[in-house]
């Protein structure tokens, strides 16, 4: 391995796909973005196109090596992390997809659910995966293809049909696509399907059964960090030379390894299109009496899984996106920021982004987006205010809940993601915790655990405590709201969120 080589982390997140090259150091060298089209068809409705993704990603991957002036042999592995749940269904002989990939956040599988909790209720299926049965899922939402899709439908029954998340779709074609490409997942993304059982950490048979979901679809389950390499690229491919495929975490998962919080009760939240706290639990697997989620945290070569609590929230960055791009505030996201620090408060209003129902701790798939307390007084300036709050709030919820069942009150919050530039939300939140914030020096932490990972497993790196001693504080945040306020202001968050109870039907 050259001394000189770099690990290639491909970070494929809802909104955009990114390549980043990192050092030994940790530090991100060189990279390269894409954004791709975000498809609406229906209320409630999310979809992306798979071919879309693949050619932003083939983009952004010889955009970096270009300018980077990469030479052949300078890559010693590549990572992948991803959006998580949504789902691709395509062609094992073609590589053509059988409809677009369903997002995370569609709500569509409502009625799957709402059926499936008729015999066990919510929590039908949690002792064996770790989640309530909701329309967040992959499960569900290959379900509904299988049900819906008369082109999936007649594939799956002759066996042509293969399903993945979207870790599974990019590197099917890079190690080769209908050439041999590897069939494959890790265990982070599997833990998100609703179909593996957290204990076997292989697919349950009973669920895909229930599901009417056939085995032949789906991929092999592999370690995050993988010594014995998922696939090689292909000289004819973006990378332009056979370099070992070796790491694989969903973007949260991703984001914990990348915050080196590799102890039992180490933490951290990231901040993107939605927002996601996870608790590393160790070995042990936690189950959660205050609606947060069991899920794996990672795997490492042969070493024991570890599993984690998680709090998803649905929606936070994308409550941004949705006041530049649908109400036309302002025309880039950051400019949020400058436009709320013009009112000293959001003015008494508050924002509940339940666009795609309520996520951690509540699971309400018939809640729905509101705005409350206004008046005449409210200006455009207190409502971006407002939903940046609302962030802070969703994060509070999660909190609660995890302290609830960890039975450990948070010291501090380690944080990461693009909104974590904002510096006016983090003050707020760490006001609204009463906890201090911490901000790392990269706060590419998803993509950098994704290089941890393929790192590790090609020795790169040597253990974690060398990537322990990566990690580096950027800025803290310490709270400065009087917990009378805090206290105030939460008791309102709470009354804003139950109105957006009991409004979506099936």
């Amino acid at each position: 391995m050259a001394e000189d080589a770099y690990i290639a982390a491909l970070d494929q997140g809802t909104t955009g796909t990114r390549c980043i090259l990192f050092d030994h150091a940790g530090q991100p060298v060189i990279w390269s973005y894409e954004e791709h089209e975000q498809k609406y068809p229906r209320p409630g409705w999310v979809e992306h196109d798979p071919l879309e993704i693949w050619a932003k990603t083939q983009k952004v991957i010889r955009q970096t090596l270009t300018q980077g002036n990469i030479q052949s042999g300078r890559i010693a592995a590549i990572g992948i992390t991803n959006q998580r749940e949504t789902t691709v269904v395509w062609d094992r002989h073609t590589g053509q997809p059988l409809y677009n990939a369903i997002v995370w956040q569609d709500t569509r599988t409502k009625g799957i659910c709402d059926t499936l909790a008729q015999d066990g209720g919510q929590d039908r299926f949690r002792e064996k995966v770790g989640l309530p049965l909701t329309t967040y899922f992959a499960g569900p939402k290959l379900a509904w293809l299988l049900q819906n899709v008369s082109t999936v439908r007649q594939a799956a029954g002759k066996g042509d049909a293969l399903f993945g998340t979207i870790d599974t779709w990019l590197i099917w074609w890079l190690t080769g696509g209908p050439q041999g490409g590897a069939h494959i997942t890790d265990v982070t993304n599997a833990s998100r399907t609703m179909l593996m059982d957290l204990h076997t950490l292989d697919w349950d048979e009973e669920i895909l059964n229930t599901l009417g979901i056939p085995t032949s679809m789906l991929p092999d389950i592999r370690p995050s960090s993988a010594a014995r390499a998922y696939g090689f690229t292909r000289s004819d491919g973006p990378f332009g030379e056979s370099i070992p495929v070796t790491g694989a975490l969903g973007d949260q998962q991703a984001a914990l390894v990348g915050q080196t919080c590799f102890d039992p009760g180490e933490g951290k939240n990231t901040y993107g299109t939605g927002c996601f706290m996870l608790l590393n639990t160790g070995t042990e697997i936690v189950p959660s009496a205050s609606g947060l989620l069991t899920t794996l945290g990672y795997k490492l070569g042969d070493a024991p899984a570890v599993y984690a609590l998680e709090g998803s929230i649905a929606i936070t960055g994308a409550l941004v996106q949705w006041l530049r791009d649908n109400l036309g505030f302002f025309t880039r996201a950051p400019q949020i920021e400058d436009l709320a620090r013009e009112v000293e408060d959001a003015g008494g209003i508050y924002i509940v982004p339940a666009f795609s129902g309520l996520f951690a701790p509540y699971w309400r798939s018939d809640a729905r987006g509101v705005m409350v307390g206004m008046t005449r007084y409210i200006t455009k300036q207190h409502i971006c205010r407002a939903a940046l709050e609302a962030t802070a709030y969703q994060t509070r919820d999660v909190v609660e809940a995890m302290e609830q069942d960890s039975g450990v009150p948070l010291a501090t919050l380690k944080v990461d993601g693009g909104m974590v530039a904002n510096e006016l939300l983090m003050q707020f939140q760490a006001d609204v915790l009463g906890v201090p914030v911490v901000r790392p020096n990269v706060t590419e932490t998803t993509a950098l655990g994704a290089s941890y990972a393929a790192g590790l497993a090609v020795g790169y790196w040597e253990d974690l405590d060398t990537l322990r001693r990566n990690w580096q504080i950027d800025r803290t945040f310490e709270p400065q709201m009087a917990a009378s306020q805090r206290d105030k202001l939460y008791a309102g968050w709470k009354k804003a969120v139950e109105r957006t109870f009991n409004w979506a039907e099936a």
